[in-house]
């Protein structure tokens, strides 16, 4: 199975802006070929799925408290998938995981998930 590994977690002010990353390892042909996805989970609350990106970056999927705020996009040949994250709001603070071979409409099975990385934003 592909391992992935997040980047890019910060401590932010609100209002401000991060980008994450996911690179995932093994081959190109592996990571695009897969659907993939942002999960967070902040402390004492359930995990939510945030947004997904078809293989062809075609279909993009985002969660209604994110939308228009965050950006999903991947670079196939680089093997990463990014979160573009703007106007950031204290309620986004969570642990952010990729994951990845994501069904379309599916977002609570997946193969791949990464260990996180930490986004805080304070007020």
């Amino acid at each position: 199975q592909m391992q992935l590994f997040e980047s890019g977690g910060a401590l932010v002010q609100a209002g401000g802006s991060l980008r994450l990353a996911c690179e995932g390892s093994g081959d190109t042909d592996t990571f695009s070929r897969t659907i993939m996805g942002w999960f967070r989970q902040a402390p004492g609350k359930e995990r939510e799925f945030v947004a997904a990106i078809s293989w062809r970056a075609d279909l993009t999927y985002y969660s209604d408290s994110v939308k228009g705020r965050f950006a999903i996009s991947r670079d196939n040949s680089k093997n990463t998938m990014y979160l573009q994250m703007e106007r950031l709001k204290p309620e986004d603070t969570a642990r952010y995981s990729c994951v990845s071979d994501l069904t379309w409409g599916r977002w609570s099975s997946f193969g791949s998930r990464g260990l996180g990385t930490q986004v805080t934003v304070s007020s």
